[in-house]
């Protein structure tokens, strides 16, 4: 019973991303989303390179990330790098997790449960929301951008006033609302790739960026949950 609904799920999810989607959107998105699988696939093995203890994170972990990220972005797309920035994207990806490994291992001494639903968490609603994008009315989460921009400048403002004062409520509410802001900008960038792909946009690797640092976003805020 169960796999019969699964299965009559995902042919109606397929059926009317089909409808929904010109074909090269569609040829576009599954390049992103295995750009963005195989980022995901470093991260990891970059926090089990800390968590195992062969080379312990820090700030040089940070650094590297940022200059990765910084290649990225002074190395446009132009047909024929895409090997370069996608192993930039890679290393980018790795690096992240390697920094990450610091609050994992934080969070696996209190309780190793707590990664296993993050994870699950992420996933859950990572997927939920890029098919809600990808199956909305074209352009209708668009609007979101710059609500999401200001909120979180709100809480950049927020947060560096709560060195000060240390309030534990306005921390709890940091977490929470920063992780409606980034579930928000799932809904946000997923529409926005494909509407940069309708404009003529084909950078898959960036597309996958933005994608990940909203995963990241998601994980690392369940994670201090």
């Amino acid at each position: 019973m169960a796999t019969s609904f699964t299965n009559f799920s995902y042919e109606r999810f397929m059926r009317n991303m089909g409808q929904k989607l010109e074909p090269s959107v569609r040829y576009h998105l599954s390049k992103v989303y295995a750009c963005l699988t195989a980022t995901c696939a470093a991260a990891t093995v970059g926090s089990l390179i800390h968590l195992k203890g062969i080379w312990e994170a820090g700030m040089l972990s940070g650094l590297i990330a940022l200059g990765l990220v910084l290649g990225l972005i002074f190395n446009p797309d132009n047909g024929k790098n895409f090997n370069m920035r996608l192993g930039l994207l890679l290393g980018f990806g790795a690096f992240t997790g390697h920094a990450l490994g610091l609050l994992l291992e934080q969070v696996i001494y209190v309780n190793p449960a707590i990664v296993v639903t993050a994870l699950v968490g992420t996933t859950t609603i990572f997927t939920s929301l890029s098919a809600a994008a990808v199956l909305a009315k074209r352009g209708s989460y668009l609007f979101l951008g710059g609500i999401l921009l200001s909120v979180l400048n709100a809480m950049a403002l927020i947060s560096l006033g709560n060195l000060l004062f240390r309030s534990y409520f306005v921390h709890e509410l940091n977490l929470y609302v920063g992780l409606a802001v980034m579930s928000g900008f799932v809904l946000f960038d997923t529409q926005m790739i494909m509407e940069k792909h309708r404009l003529g946009s084909n950078d898959c690797i960036a597309h996958s960026w933005d994608l990940f640092y909203d995963v990241i976003g998601i994980f690392r805020r369940l994670l201090k949950h």
